[in-house]
């Protein structure tokens, strides 16, 4: 019987998932390739107004059926905008405020820094508005260099279930994120599960209030990420997961990486050759596999809890003193930082290692996927600073 505890999807839409099935995600991921244009294209070619994309004077995609059309408008997501600001180093913060604010003036910015280098390069990652290459209308969803090197998260999932497949392993996926930003995909072993007695010792889980005690297991699995619009690489990341509460621990120490960089690419649509395309999934199969072999090892886990509870056991003196100091070490506030400390009393846990199950439960109640990934990785940081308090 499998162990692993299912989450149910929270969230589903066209262009993004939280808490999704692995056909859920696959999806959404294969509508969006069939409306997916990428362009290299001069600043010259690029105008905004209105505060929108506009693309001019690039060559239309000729394809088997049919033409598609690249010039048109296409409506910048906040990934575009932090892109816009970024490439023409434009403060972040005065671009959305412009945009919020004063229109006529985020495009008479953004025109005249285009205007000063015509002859240099952008990759626009765009979604049209069909699959159909009508209109040239859409949606802009990046502005990068033309160095960047696209691994687009349909076909790098292929890849990596084809990695976990040549493992022989018996994994399995267990919840997918999709945002504008990146893309999550949770892996978890059932067979590879390790008692952590101490580790779990008086916690209490705050869903269903069963004891760690009673059920002191730690499954093997690791999330997979990538991120089609320069919000970082594709990277895979040892995570264990606590069976009675599900809260899962992100181990960022040891996590394999693979940078979305390369060389120069020719102006107009972006085509890759399937020997180039080929080459670069062939290497993430490979990696996914390695993760495989090397993070759902029982070795590997019990070496890593082992770790983690020699220092998960120092006592917190004062609960409510104890999250103010690491919430504030680590840049959380708000409800965020409430929740962690009503967390951290229900889990009856009052150790360094109840403050590291506080912010990882947390973590799952966060609707924004990439708010709680970001979250969820500083569970250790959050547990070696409650431990310093005790020193």
């Amino acid at each position: 019987m499998n162990q692993i505890a299912q989450r149910t999807a929270t969230r589903i839409t066209a262009d993004g998932a939280r808490n999704a099935s692995l056909k859920d995600l696959a999806s959404i991921l294969e509508s969006q390739q069939e409306r997916k244009l990428d362009v290299i294209a001069p600043a010259s070619r690029l105008t905004v107004q209105d505060g929108n994309l506009v693309i001019q004077g690039v060559e239309p995609l000729i394809q088997s059926d049919g033409v598609v059309t690249v010039d048109g408008t296409y409506r910048p997501t906040d990934v575009a905008d932090d892109g816009i600001a970024d490439k023409l180093k434009i403060p972040g913060q005065y671009l959305r405020r412009m945009r919020a604010e004063h229109l006529s003036l985020f495009d008479l910015n953004v025109n005249g820094w285009l205007e000063r280098e015509p002859e240099r390069r952008f990759l626009v990652r765009a979604l049209r508005s069909d699959a159909h290459g009508g209109g040239g209308e859409g949606v802009a969803r990046a502005l990068l260099s033309d160095s960047y090197r696209l691994i687009d998260n349909f076909d790098l999932l292929l890849a990596a279930l084809d990695g976990i497949r040549q493992s022989g392993h018996a994994a399995e996926v267990t919840g997918c994120d999709l945002t504008d930003r990146r893309m999550y995909v949770r892996v978890e072993s059932d067979e590879v599960a390790v008692q952590a007695r101490e580790l779990l010792k008086g916690y209490r889980s705050p869903y269903t209030g069963q004891r760690g005690d009673e059920l002191p297991m730690v499954s093997a699995g690791f999330v997979i990420r990538n991120s089609e619009v320069g919000a970082g690489a594709f990277t895979i990341t040892p995570r264990a997961v606590v069976r009675v509460c599900t809260n899962g621990l992100t181990m960022t120490e040891d996590v394999m990486r693979e940078v979305h960089l390369g060389g120069k690419q020719e102006q107009g649509v972006v085509q890759w050759s399937g020997a180039t395309q080929s080459k670069v999934l062939e290497l993430i199969t490979a990696k996914t596999a390695d993760a495989v072999r090397t993070f759902l090892s029982r070795d590997y886990v019990e070496r890593k809890l082992r770790k983690i509870e020699e220092t998960a056991g120092r006592p917190v003196a004062n609960p409510t003193h104890a999250i103010e100091q690491v919430t504030r070490k680590l840049s959380i506030t708000g409800p965020t930082k409430d929740r962690i400390l009503a967390h951290f009393i229900q889990g009856g846990q009052i150790t360094a290692g109840g403050v590291m199950q506080a912010v990882t439960a947390a973590a799952q109640q966060i609707p924004n996927a990439d708010a709680a990934h970001d979250l969820e990785a500083l569970a250790l940081p959050a547990m070696h600073a409650a431990a310093a308090l005790t020193a």
